[in-house]
């Protein structure tokens, strides 16, 4: 199992597959997904975070995001 953080909260989000998960008899999923937005930003999120966005996000509303997982308001 490996992990990336999430670009909006920071949480440490659980990539699945890989050689990690070979071994294992309890395989899990991929906690989040890479998006590429229509500013040309591209950003690794976590599902809450990703739910979080307005339709048609841009990189200020991933940084809106950041502010709101610092404030412990947010992902």
């Amino acid at each position: 199992m490996s992990t990336d953080p999430c670009d909006g909260c920071g949480a440490e989000v659980r990539i699945g597959g890989g050689i990690g998960d070979f071994w294992t008899l309890s395989p899990g999923t991929t906690g989040g997904m890479t998006l590429e937005l229509d500013d040309d930003s591209e950003h690794f999120l976590c599902f809450d975070c990703v739910d979080a966005l307005p339709d048609y996000p841009t990189a200020e509303d991933v940084a809106a995001l950041e502010r709101s997982a610092g404030d412990g308001d947010g992902g």
